[in-house]
């Protein structure tokens, strides 16, 4: 207790100017917290969302630079006289490197801000903005970590160059590595799809809706709700087909009548064609055909081949649904009916039948 107390007395002046000084850190955050919280309060009531964004983002940079700093004068205090003044300015140089540090974590930040914004705009595409901001924030944190290591007194340059030695070992260890995120970078650039859109491939069993694109893998969410998990190399071999970017979707049907009602068909099929030329759900700037089509075994088949004007998957079957319904109702107004499969048996008249018994008695008189 003596000793304590005799350390006390002899590091009096030290001890209230440290605790000054982290009495003064804390107030100052305290204040700049405050300030920003009430700031950002101020913004929401604004237009724009990027003022927003620039407050939230500097924030818990702005606190921890402000303790680094605290930090940074109490060791000052601590250690005057007690350490060469080479050592405190060797300290001073890395509170630097790391306010350094700082500055590129608000940018990294910030990026990530404007990344929900302009998603949530719904202006843009959504892949090529997140492929972007990741390009961004990858380019930050890289050339941020360079200033470091050459603030470290490290050579940028001789580390570039064990960089690209590194590289190229690490290319043939990680060639399916490299593959997909090549695949992934192909996949940004050309846009075959984005998140959201149902895609598939008829070389392989993928079909669904895609939920993520990453450097990786690409998440497709398939139709019974499984997730597919996709290494973004095979989009690179494979043909793709997106039925989300459809003009339209096609009705491509064919009905069948009875040849009892052949006599008819020729009004059914003009009666078809004018029903759907008036018909308001199809695309009449698109193809449109009705025709008779073939001499079945047991019909006579016209088929229809139009577009509808809707691409949506549910709406779509309800207007087809409605275009066959029509269809159904004009045949039977004609008084004609659907063909299904059926087989006819003829048989001889009576009269050939006792000539083709006269005969077989003749030959055989004792049948």
């Amino acid at each position: 207790m003596d000793f304590l107390l005799q350390w006390f007395e002899s590091h009096y002046v030290t001890v209230v100017e440290v605790f000054v000084v982290v009495f003064i850190a804390l107030a100052a955050n305290f204040i700049i917290q405050r300030s920003l919280k009430g700031l950002s309060t101020q913004l929401q009531k604004t237009d724009t969302p990027w003022d927003d964004a620039l407050t939230d983002a500097a924030s818990k940079p702005i606190a921890w630079c402000v303790a680094l700093y605290g930090l940074s004068f109490s060791v000052h205090i601590i250690e005057r006289g007690q350490i060469q003044n080479g050592l405190l300015t060797q300290l001073d140089h890395y509170r630097d490197i790391a306010v350094l540090g700082l500055i590129g974590w608000f940018i990294v930040r910030f990026i990530k801000h404007a990344e929900v914004i302009l998603i949530q705009a719904n202006k843009y595409d959504q892949t090529t903005i997140i492929a972007t901001t990741r390009l961004l924030r990858a380019t930050v944190i890289i050339t941020f970590s360079l200033f470091v290591l050459q603030a470290l007194g490290y050579s940028v340059q001789g580390v570039m160059a064990f960089g690209g030695i590194g590289g190229i070992a690490i290319g043939f260890a990680a060639q399916d590595l490299l593959a997909n995120f090549f695949g992934g970078l192909m996949i940004y650039m050309d846009r075959p799809f984005s998140v959201g859109e149902w895609i598939r491939s008829p070389d392989r069993e993928i079909e669904g809706t895609v939920e993520h694109i990453g450097w990786r893998l690409t998440v497709i969410r398939t139709f019974d709700k499984r997730p597919l998990y996709v290494p973004n190399s095979v989009f690179a071999k494979i043909a793709i087909e997106n039925p989300s970017r459809m003009t339209n979707r096609r009705i491509y049907e064919t009905i069948g009548i009875r040849y009892d009602d052949a006599a008819k068909l020729k009004v059914i099929v003009a009666d078809v064609r004018a029903m759907l030329e008036q018909h308001k759900d199809i695309d009449q700037n698109q193809t449109l055909i009705v025709n008779l089509n073939a001499f079945a075994s047991s019909s006579l088949d016209f088929f229809i081949y139009t577009f509808t004007r809707t691409t949506n998957w549910i709406q779509f079957h309800q207007v087809k649904q409605d275009v066959l319904m029509q269809v159904m109702d004009i045949v039977m107004s004609h008084g004609a009916e659907m063909a299904f499969p059926t087989s006819t048996i003829h048989m001889p008249h009576q009269d050939a039948l006792s000539k083709l018994d006269e005969a077989a008695l003749a030959v055989n008189p004792n049948s």
